[in-house]
Order: C-alpha cells, then sequence, then structure tokens
C-alpha cells in the first residue's frame, strides 16, 4: 500500500524519520531509500521523490559511534564485574556485539538523517518554485 504523498508545504517530521529509520523514501513511504548498503538512492523509484539533496556526511557514523558506545560501555563494566568472564571471552562477546550493533544501526540512522533532511527542507530539498 503506497501512502500519501505529501506536499512540500507539510512535511511532518516524525512520520518522516520513521520511514527513514525503515531506509524507505521519506515522502511515500514505499520506496527504498537506500541502494546497497549505505548508498542513497538519486531518486525514489516510485514516487520521484529526488534524495540526492542529503548531506549525511558523517552524521550517521557519529551517531552509531555514540549509541554502541554509550551502550556497550556500561555493559562490558557490569558483565566484569558481576560475572568475572576469562578475558578472550569477554573480548570475543563484545567485539561481536559491538560490530553487529554498528552494522544494524548504521543504515537506519542514515535513513534518519536523510529523512530530517527531507522534512526541514535543508540542502536543497524545498521547493525549487519557491
Amino acid at each position: 500500500m503506497i501512502n500519501d504523498v505529501t506536499t512540500d508545504e507539510e512535511r511532518p517530521t516524525w512520520p518522516a524519520l520513521r520511514r527513514g529509520w525503515r531506509r524507505k523514501c521519506p515522502n511515500c513511504g514505499s520506496g527504498p531509500l537506500l541502494r546497497g548498503y549505505l548508498k542513497v538512492r538519486d531518486t525514489c523509484p516510485v514516487c520521484r521523490e529526488e534524495l540526492h539533496h542529503h548531506r549525511a556526511d558523517d552524521g550517521p557514523a557519529y551517531l552509531t559511534i555514540l549509541i554502541v558506545g554509550h551502550l556497550m560501555a556500561p555493559l562490558l563494566h557490569i558483565v566484569f564485574v558481576n560475572f568475572r568472564p576469562d578475558p578472550l571471552v569477554l573480548f570475543t562477546v563484545f567485539a561481536v556485539g559491538c560490530v553487529g550493533l554498528t552494522l544494524y544501526l548504521l543504515p537506519r540512522l542514515k535513513g534518519a538523517i536523510v529523512a530530517f533532511q527531507w522534512s526541514r527542507q535543508m540542502h536543497g530539498f524545498a521547493d525549487p518554485t519557491s
């Protein structure tokens, strides 16, 4: 089911962020936002919204590091203090956890940042006729 395509005057932020988190077009919510793992499509294949204006740059990587660090560091401390596992086991489990969480979050945060820029009409996402 294709959602209603929004006009340039009404671009609510939260629905756009949810669509971006799901890696879908922030305008229609059904077209894929990304081509591959992190490459943003130039246009949505469903609604033809131009997406090449985005400037996500290092934002998704920064937010991913921030979130993974703030989740894993206290968890590492709690596990070490309470259970005292073998260092090799501790390293292996947390290394796999950090990589897995990073790979999960990175494309979703990129989609959310592109959707935020779209909803706020930043970096060329505004109506060119206005």
